[in-house]
């Protein structure tokens, strides 16, 4: 039997896994996805993804709004957010974050939009769960500012930037989580800044239906292939997979209070 982990960031609502999900469930289950967690991008899509938490048990949910939507959706507000986190199954804030690929010329409503979420997430004591690309300096800063402000606890979701934005996180107590981008062959970088954090910091996720790891990489992921990365993930601390996958299970539950199984 394969050991138990957890998806700590999928996508299930998405178009690509429409007609899709019991088989998806049944292939995560059998290599031992024993649980996941959809993220809703867009709060008017809420609705949908909660009903997909409602119909499964192996799945919870997290809503906000995505920063390269901020300034095409109605900016979010914290009752908003905190309306949703009374969902039993609803057990995180975001994601959200910055974005400056893409969508740098809407950098202040991006920051608008994180910090509403930061605050949402410290008067529901869920984690936020944070996207950052192309905007570590801004992201260092307004974690750091508004962490002094009050406390929250957060995951930095799919983590691919530089060492000093994980240091960062890492020194307010923040997670990383370990995507397919870990596991690419031109990720050593990346894999030293995992092997380098604290073992009880670290989660594990597909980002589905994206960024699917080795050897199913350029095709469509699914929880199913977090076992993958995961299995990457092991090798670059220099743990068995199944410590790895023990000990991961130990941070997501420590993290998401709520989805405890």
């Amino acid at each position: 039997m394969e050991p138990r982990i957890t998806d700590s960031h999928c996508h299930l609502d998405f178009p690509q896994f429409e007609g899709e999900l019991p088989s998806l469930l049944s292939r995560a289950a059998d290599a031992g996805v024993h649980r996941m967690v959809t993220i809703c991008t867009k709060l008017r899509q809420a609705p949908q993804v909660r009903a997909i938490a409602e119909a499964h048990a192996p799945v919870f949910w997290a809503a906000g709004t995505h920063p390269m939507s901020a300034a095409e959706e109605p900016m979010a507000t914290v009752e908003d957010l905190v309306t949703l986190a009374v969902h039993p199954k609803m057990v995180g804030i975001g994601e959200t974050g910055l974005d400056y690929h893409y969508t740098a010329d809407t950098k202040a409503v991006q920051q608008e939009s994180l910090r509403i979420h930061i605050e949402a997430a410290r008067r529901t004591s869920l984690p936020l769960i944070i996207h950052a690309r192309d905007a570590d300096d801004d992201m260092a800063r307004i974690l750091t500012e508004e962490h002094r402000a009050g406390a929250y606890d957060c995951v930095m979701h799919c983590f691919s930037s530089g060492r000093a934005l994980a240091e960062a996180a890492l020194d307010l107590g923040f997670y990383l989580s370990m995507s397919g981008i870990a596991a690419f062959p031109r990720s050593a970088d990346l894999r030293a800044i995992f092997a380098n954090a604290p073992r009880d910091r670290i989660l594990v996720e597909t980002d589905s239906p994206y960024l699917a790891p080795p050897p199913h990489r350029g095709k469509q992921n699914e929880p199913a292939f977090v076992a993958h990365t995961a299995r990457k993930g092991a090798e670059a601390l220099g743990m068995d997979y199944a410590e790895f996958a023990v000990q991961t299970e130990l941070n997501f539950k420590r993290l998401f209070r709520k989805a405890r199984t």
